[in-house]
């Protein structure tokens, strides 16, 4: 559109008075032309109540459902490494687990013979008239003067010789029995003790084992079996050796001065031989009378 489209022209007429020189005012009116030029706009074609929306640039717009994918995305990736993390650190603690648990079983012991004191008979006679009653678990119990306690068990190392036959009832007259070997542990206590006590590779003790109601089949003192896998003989035993006594040999022993203990030391032995014995009872209170701190 040009200018001139835009401007309307309009003739406006003044009417000037006129003065004499007299100083009176002439009535007659001079006509004054002037010109007034007027800018013709154009109405809005747009429509009442019409709201102007501005121009998309053309950029991607970041709608809540893709920033709750984003987040979404960024949690499951750190619970992943998360679950990683945790699968090797339990691997590592299986591993060790059992060693732990091997280690705790001996703090126990420790503590638990630590756990107990004895005390006078006359001091706990007047604080507690009545005995005190022993509970299966108890775990202050103590052995009698002359005997060594290991765990809940006491033993008797004996100084007299004796043959098997005889080695027993004298372990029954004192509450208990030849010892019957149960465990690696109690094997392992044993040879310890026998390794301080023995004078010569001779001296060894008799221990709660048998084959004399059957050759070849190995029974404890309470009638139970040995357990196969759980044998401690010596390289040689048993071999029933019967060169100087026909009724061979049906008794056990057991005893290594020399060498580093392996605990491989039971032998074979005809029963009528005197040796040295080791005797066995659980346990107790009775009349020690303990008192747990």
């Amino acid at each position: 559109m040009s200018e001139a489209d835009g401007i309307v022209y309009s003739d406006v007429k003044f009417t000037r008075t006129k003065r004499n020189t007299r100083g009176t005012t002439s009535s007659e009116a001079e006509p004054t032309y002037s010109e007034v030029r007027i800018l013709k706009t154009h109405p809005s074609t747009e429509l009442p109540g019409s709201q102007q929306h501005p121009v998309s640039n053309g950029g991607s717009k970041v709608t809540p459902e893709r920033v709750v994918i984003v987040v979404l995305s960024a949690l499951l990736a750190a619970a992943v490494i998360a679950l990683g993390f945790t699968s090797l650190d339990n691997m590592h603690t299986k591993q060790s687990f059992q060693t732990l648990r091997d280690e705790l079983e001996a703090v126990k012991r420790n503590l638990t013979e630590r756990h107990c004191e004895v005390k006078s008979y006359n001091t706990v006679q007047q604080t507690s008239p009545q005995p005190p009653v022993v509970k299966e678990n108890d775990p202050c119990l103590k052995c009698e003067r002359g005997w060594e306690q290991d765990g809940r068990q006491c033993y008797y190392f004996s100084i007299d010789l004796l043959t098997w036959s005889e080695s027993r009832d004298k372990c029954r007259q004192k509450g208990g029995d030849l010892v019957q070997i149960d465990s690696r542990d109690e094997q392992t206590f044993l040879e310890l003790k026998v390794r301080e006590k023995m004078k010569n590779d001779g001296d060894m003790f008799w221990i709660g084992l048998t084959d004399s109601e059957k050759e070849g089949t190995w029974l404890w003192v309470n009638g139970s079996p040995l357990n196969e896998r759980l044998t401690f003989w010596s390289a040689s035993g048993p071999d029933n050796w019967a060169v100087y006594n026909p009724d061979g040999e049906d008794c056990v022993m057991m005893g290594k001065k020399a060498g580093a203990p392996d605990l491989k030391c039971w032998f074979d032995e005809f029963c009528k031989y005197t040796r040295r014995s080791i005797c066995e009872k659980p346990a107790e209170t009775g009349h020690f009378t303990l008192q747990c701190v």
